[in-house]
């Protein structure tokens, strides 16, 4: 009987044990399947594909999370699947200033980390036009980056940032020069300001350096005659040859003669001829009354208008007047009768157009 017992006992132990191990591979696949659902949910959500057509985000530091999600929901299929990874990832809603482009594809983890950690999109700024001061350039800048332009006027206006550059008032305009520049849409007046002092230095290098000390000219002066050459023409090839009749006038200690200067010393871009009540203006710019070069530069002159300086035309011209055929072109003379022949057939034009 004992025997017989043992023998029951030892084969209830043993189903026993069996139903363990059933209901412990059981629960095992359970747990597996449901961490397997859990990845797979987490995994889709963080790497969903949620941008359909690429899109601009530009982040102030006004915007708040609320706002930030309004507007991804323009952008993003699912905006949910956003918020859900934006949670896991970033709890504490850090959001980067910046500008930030979002190609078709990008998922949610892409998003979330881009945001929290000011991985920018590069802008593509572009300085052209023979810029008027610093007033205008910070009007420009404040349009199409974030800083307000009353920020970057105020930067620039700083006596402690002329003397940063070693420049002065007048001369810290030939600081910038114009070009096409890849920078974040979020610098400040400082940055933005050192950005530009490395792509003037890169600008002028030991060749262009080399040509204005051989004008006896330095790099501000170079700008300043510049901004002066460009102001006259927008026939790009004359260029050289103006340069050369303002470099030939200042050799023989002749006063430059120069309508833009009167133009900005009267702070009125839009005459379209300079009248004799006009040279009266009492201005170290006007430079029918003072000889010399005015003390920095009218506009932020283009790079063409710089090279046209340091590659100016040898000639002997002294003077130049618009040409009598009204295309934009100027007709150049090495006397003072020959300058007014030339100078009356323009106004006969004129008159004749009038």
């Amino acid at each position: 009987m004992k025997n017989k017992k043992q023998t029951e006992d030892k084969g209830n132990s043993k189903q026993y044990k069996k139903k363990l191990v059933k209901w412990f591979t059981a629960g095992a696949l359970i747990v597996v399947c449901l961490a397997a659902i859990i990845l797979y949910n987490t995994y889709t959500t963080r790497y969903k594909s949620n941008v359909q057509e690429k899109f601009t985000l530009h982040i102030t530091p006004q915007t708040t999370y609320a706002s930030l999600v309004d507007t991804l929901d323009k952008y993003l299929s699912d905006i949910k699947t956003f918020e859900r990874t934006f949670a896991k990832e970033n709890p504490q809603q850090k959001l980067q200033t910046g500008r930030y482009v979002f190609k078709s594809g990008t998922n949610n983890l892409e998003i979330t980390r881009a945001i929290r950690n000011g991985w920018q999109t590069p802008y593509r700024l572009t300085l052209s036009g023979n810029i008027r001061g610093t007033e205008k350039l910070a009007s420009i800048l404040g349009k199409r980056l974030m800083t307000d332009s009353l920020d970057f006027i105020t930067y620039f206006n700083d006596p402690e940032t002329w003397s940063k550059y070693g420049l002065t008032k007048e001369t810290f305009i030939s600081l910038f020069i114009p070009n096409t520049y890849e920078i974040y849409w979020n610098s400040n007046p400082e940055q933005f300001t050192k950005r530009m002092a490395k792509e003037h230095s890169k600008f002028w290098n030991e060749e262009r350096s080399a040509k204005a000390k051989e004008l006896g000219l330095s790099k501000e002066e170079v700008s300043t005659l510049a901004s002066i050459v460009c102001e006259e023409s927008n026939y790009g090839p004359e260029l050289p040859a103006i340069a050369g009749v303002y470099l030939n006038r200042l050799r023989r200690g002749m006063k430059l003669d120069a309508d833009p200067t009167v133009k900005y010393a009267l702070n009125d871009p839009t005459i379209k001829r300079i009248l004799f009540k006009h040279l009266k203006v009492d201005s170290p710019y006007n430079t029918y009354k003072h000889p010399g070069l005015p003390p920095g530069p009218i506009t932020i002159p283009s790079t063409r208008g710089i090279d046209a300086v340091l590659n100016y035309e040898r000639h002997n011209y002294l003077y130049f007047c618009a040409n009598a055929n009204l295309d934009g072109t100027h007709k150049f003379a090495s006397t003072l009768s020959e300058h007014n022949r030339n100078a009356k057939a323009y106004q006969r034009a004129i008159s004749r157009k009038k």
